[in-house]
């Protein structure tokens, strides 16, 4: 899980600070690399390999929907629903955080090994050093 902490200004002209939190689960990430035709590794391999900017900025978008959710207040539950995104999806936090992505390679690494659970994030550091 990563915790993105963004001070933004909203529609009103107010300066906001607020912690939005993003993850994906195991399930989810099996579920997603299925329904992908070569799995979701191998379309993110094509993309950036081909420098497809379009493409790259539509994973980082569905990154951000896919991995969104708010933390129960006893931790036990992380609730992602259409109500939860929408209330997300709809401010200039939303519009910040696409765009540190899509513009900051580093920002990008970083949130995409923070939303995988960590144990998939050493099992693919431990295949890349088998694969050199």
């Amino acid at each position: 899980m990563i915790k993105k902490t963004v001070t933004y200004t909203d529609f009103d002209g107010n300066e906001r600070t607020e912690d939005f939190y993003f993850h994906l689960t195991e399930q989810e990430l099996a579920e997603w690399e299925l329904s992908v035709d070569g799995g979701l590794s191998g379309v993110l391999t094509r993309i950036i390999n081909s420098r497809d900017d379009k493409k790259l900025m539509e994973i980082f978008k569905d990154l951000l929907i896919r991995s969104y959710g708010v933390k129960t207040p006893d931790g036990r539950g992380f609730i992602k629903n259409e109500e939860v995104l929408n209330s997300f999806k709809y401010t200039q936090a939303f519009s910040d955080i696409y765009m540190e992505l899509a513009t900051n390679d580093v920002a990008a690494s970083e949130f995409v090994n923070g939303i995988i659970p960590a144990n998939l994030v050493k099992e693919a550091n431990k295949e890349m050093k088998v694969n050199k």
